[in-house]
């Protein structure tokens, strides 16, 4: 599949990856690729964010990625929804982060140093998976970091949620890029 990426999109890819290795991730996370995303210039992807007014606020959009991080991954429905059941996750965070230091739900395990390949998680490969679809159904031979981002978008989680309360939903992306309302093979 990654012979079908675009150099875009492999340099998104390679620096998801050195954005799981500077928080010392065990694995590249769909966060990561969206980390990645942001941080482009003068590709597809970096025209629809900046198109949809994201330009000017990529530093919060990072900064709810960190807060999904410490709160162990958890969307911000997932927890408004165990608030409803009495469950205080920002208490939790606090408590647990207090005894064990920052960070410590985000699944992350420190090391004292990485050696070999750092795999994906399962959302990353579903939204590589999702991108190579997406690319397919719009008829595309290579696969662009626009169809990530779309698949990021797509797939729901904190990438998506965190996009959206920015105002970049898969449908505005689409919009963007193809000046259709339709969202073909999200």
């Amino acid at each position: 599949m990654f012979e079908r990426f675009t150099k875009d999109a492999r340099d998104v890819v390679k620096d998801a990856v050195a954005q799981a290795g500077r928080t010392d991730a065990a694995r590249v996370g769909a966060e990561h690729l969206l980390l990645a995303l942001l941080g482009r210039e003068g590709s597809r992807a970096s025209f629809a964010l900046t198109a949809l007014g994201l330009d000017d606020r990529r530093a919060p959009v990072r900064e709810a990625l960190e807060r999904a991080r410490r709160r162990g991954g958890l969307t911000q429905a997932e927890t408004d929804a165990l608030a409803g059941l009495g469950i205080d996750v920002p208490e939790i965070v606090a408590r647990v982060e207090e005894t064990h230091g920052p960070g410590a739900l985000s699944g992350e395990r420190p090391r004292t140093r990485w050696r070999g390949h750092r795999p994906f998680d399962r959302a990353a490969k579903d939204v590589l998976a999702r991108a190579l679809r997406t690319a397919t159904a719009r008829g595309h031979r290579h696969i662009g970091d626009e169809h990530l981002l779309l698949a990021l978008t797509a797939r729901p989680g904190v990438p998506a949620e965190v996009l959206a309360d920015h105002g970049v939903t898969h449908a505005s992306v689409i919009r963007v890029l193809y000046g259709d309302g339709e969202a073909k093979a999200g």
